[in-house]
């Protein structure tokens, strides 16, 4: 039996165990960089016997995976639960807090300005092991202003935990953050947060989550006090009581029942057992004829269930105060799916985009989906995320979306900011590869097939800003800046106005745009002058218009002739096409050739409407007739005469302008409801929900973003720093008609200026 020694194989992970000799072995391959394992032996007679038992060499490794996220609202203790786990895993040897005193902040939050403000920005990766398991985690931002981050993360993992506040409860980015887990199938966890904190109550949350979440979901523990007398965690389906003691709650002790609470117990286990029993025909089965359930059957069937979407346990404890992190984990493990257990479809770009499902193991062709870029201090560094096969250093991979065949020069594993060096990963990891040109949601595979991964849903950008350096010199710099920003976030958009020459730069948010602008500052060492935001209005129109317009222009020689005929009419709005052309010319009025240069000049020319200069949208143009000479006619005189046409006909069209309508939660104390209410109607909000959550009101409201500039502060001051809202983009809709004719009369003034 061959022996290797440590240096050669580098924290190998053990595919077979021997019952005779009680050693793990590493597989064929012997290069699964999984896990922090040492490689101890390895013979021809094990692989034998894993081929004679039909067990594929990878399927214990793949088992013993998980992908998850943890996502929340703002401020419900995402990045401090992840530091706990990180800590009690042993990937972090000390504990820092997210605003601690000591300055150097959590170790997922690894940008200086997410150490700043507290806040995470960026979606950050790591690893851990755990009771054997291999588990990578990304933490997400909770910001809606960084939600694409959220969508990213989402979009390439197995199961997710879903953080509630015990005080706060289910707030409004956690429902848009629910909503996109259940959009990407996510199986997920729910773990209620700070029982520590004054004014908690996890039942309440609980019931939430039901009404608000429409979960069905039960809780799988219940704490031993509340407030500052939680002590520790009753766990429901194997019946022992957890005190987690120790400087950092690294001890965790298991004992009786405390008699007090048998009777709370005996009625939540109850309540579990029903509520799983609704979901799992096994399990109802058991309970219907009053057989006794037993630990094992019950946690089974909560798996089963959870991992069929139908059911989510909520889990429940304090990662500030050390407690309930190590049960979680435990949950993490028997509750969410390994990679073999979900199903992931591709779309095969070669039958027209046929539907195609990933059986997801290492023995297939390659296929990995690039879900983020980073700047990287070696260049750029791209996250991938292996759906089927195996890629290694070295390899050649095929970008699907692009066509280009590149090597990969570098692979990593990462941890936050640090990275690991590895030689190859396979299906169900996270990795990232150094030196590869490509852009968000591209999918990678080995050239045997042609599959891409369905893309990201990315929203579309609702604020504007004009930005300029304050140095002529550093405009390099400045434009290197907007570059990675764009290609790292889909979400962010870089534009020039035509008028102006002013760089615009769009995205989801004041304070998405305000920590961009930061980054440029602090990375990029550039200071650069911010104009007044810019909402970004759209136009359409309203009623059907004739256009005839015939281009000539002589001028000795070759010279231009086009003409078009045709109309436009409005489509419906939320049609996922904004600008639709047809051409409906029998025979050969117009040669085929230049009907493209056609459909060009119309959507070039629809790119700034006459009213304020904004794109239009939900427009039909359909060419109907038109003329050409044989000698004068040109793509160029045909693109004109359509720009002209279009111009001709759509101030008969009754244009009209639409404006971003968003959708806004605000928490505030319900002495001062009537104030925000009655700011909230001047500013043109329409109130369209008013709940009641203990001693505050939770107002929801579509108010047009152009009204909200600078609401911040003039909540706080109305609330005395109590108020707190949360915005989202809902949709663009028409604004009154005064509001038309006072655009329109800016946009002429700004103009002749």
């Amino acid at each position: 039996m061959a022996r290797f020694p440590r240096s050669a194989v580098p924290r190998l992970l053990y595919t077979f165990f021997s019952s005779k000799t009680r050693r793990f072995y590493p597989s064929p391959t012997a290069a699964l960089l999984l896990g922090n394992f040492e490689v101890r032996q390895f013979s021809a007679g094990n692989v034998a016997r894993a081929k004679d038992a039909k067990e594929p060499w990878w399927k214990e490794s793949m088992e013993r995976l998980r992908n998850i996220g943890i996502s929340a609202h703002i401020d419900s203790g995402k990045t401090t639960l992840t530091e706990r786990i990180l800590y009690y895993t042993g990937r972090i040897h000390e504990i820092h807090e997210v605003r601690g005193k000591d300055g150097v902040g959590a170790k997922m939050d690894s940008m200086d300005l997410e150490r700043e403000k507290g806040i995470t920005i960026q979606s950050a990766a790591t690893y851990c092991t755990w009771k054997d398991y291999q588990i990578n985690i990304i933490d997400t931002p909770g910001h809606v202003d960084f939600t694409i981050e959220v969508e990213r993360a989402l979009r390439v993992l197995d199961g997710a935990i879903l953080v509630l506040c015990s005080v706060g409860g289910v707030q409004s980015q956690s429902i848009t953050v629910d909503r996109q887990m259940r959009r990407y199938e996510v199986p997920r966890l729910a773990f209620i947060n700070k029982l520590d904190r004054m004014g908690s109550d996890p039942w309440k949350v609980l019931n939430q989550a039901r009404s608000k979440l429409r979960h069905h979901s039960a809780a799988v523990q219940v704490p031993i006090g509340l407030e500052e007398n939680f002590q520790g965690l009753i766990d429901l389906v194997q019946l022992k009581a957890y005190y987690f003691h120790g400087s950092s709650g690294e001890k965790v002790v298991a004992e009786e029942i405390p008699a007090d609470m048998d009777a709370i117990v005996a009625e939540k286990r109850r309540e579990l057992i029903e509520m799983v029993s609704e979901v799992d025909d096994k399990l109802a089965e058991a309970f219907l004829n009053d057989e006794p359930i037993s630990s094992v059957d019950l946690e089974e069937a909560v798996c089963r269930a959870t991992i069929a979407r139908k059911f989510v346990p909520v889990f429940m404890g304090s990662a500030f105060k050390n407690k309930g992190v190590q049960p979680l984990l435990d949950g993490v493990l028997s509750c969410l799916p390994c990679p073999i257990e979900v199903s992931n479809y591709s779309l095969d770009q070669t039958k027209n985009e046929v539907k195609v499902m990933l059986p997801g193991t290492p023995d297939g062709p390659l296929v990995a989906l690039a879900f983020k870029l980073e700047e990287g201090r070696f260049g750029q560094l791209t996250y991938l995320r292996v759906y089927e096969g195996v890629i290694r250093k070295g390899d050649f991979i095929v970008n699907i979306n692009t066509g280009k065949k590149i090597k990969v020069p570098r692979l990593v594993r990462m941890h936050s900011d640090e990275m690991e060096d590895i030689q190859e990963a396979h299906a169900g990891q996270i990795v990232a590869v150094f030196g590869v040109d490509c852009a968000s949601g591209d999918t990678f595979t080995n050239g045997s097939v042609k599959y891409t991964m369905t893309s990201l849903s990315v929203p579309e950008p609702v604020m504007s800003l004009a930005v300029q350096p304050v140095s002529k010199d550093s405009g390099g710099q400045f434009s290197k800046a907007l570059n990675r920003f764009q290609r790292e976030d889909p979400t962010f958009h870089v534009g020039l106005d035509a008028e102006s020459g002013q760089t615009i730069i769009s995205g989801m948010g004041e304070l998405h745009l305000d920590i961009h602008v930061e980054r440029i500052r602090r990375e990029y060492k550039v200071d650069a002058t911010v104009g007044k935001p810019r909402v970004n209005f759209r136009e359409t129109i309203t009623q059907r218009a004739e256009f005839d317009y015939l281009h000539k222009k002589q001028s000795g020689g070759q010279g231009q002739y086009g003409r078009v005929c045709g109309y436009v009419e409005p489509i419906p709005p939320g049609s996922p096409i904004k600008i639709e052309f047809e051409n409906m010319i029998v025979g050969q009025a117009i040669p085929s050739n230049f009907i493209p240069a056609i459909e060009k000049g119309f959507k070039e020319a629809a790119n700034s409407g006459s009213l304020i200069g904004h794109p239009v949208e939900n427009i039909r143009i359909v060419l109907t007739d038109g003329a050409s000479h044989a000698v004068d006619s040109s793509e160029l005189a045909f693109k004109l005469a359509a720009i002209y046409a279009f111009r001709q006909c759509y101030s008969a069209a009754r244009p009209v302008i639409l404006e971003p309508i968003m959708l806004v939660e605000l928490k505030v104390p319900t002495e001062f409801q009537g104030t925000v209410a009655g700011d909230i109607n001047k500013r043109k909000g329409v109130i369209v929900g008013n709940d009641q959550d203990g001693d505050d009101s939770i107002i929801t409201v579509n108010v047009p973003l152009n009204n909200m500039f600078g609401y911040s502060t003039m909540l706080r001051s109305m609330t005395q720093g109590k108020g707190e809202f949360t915005m989202e983009y809902k949709e663009h809709s028409p604004v009154s008609q005064d509001v038309q004719m006072q655009l329109v009369s800016t946009h002429k003034a700004d103009k002749a200026e």
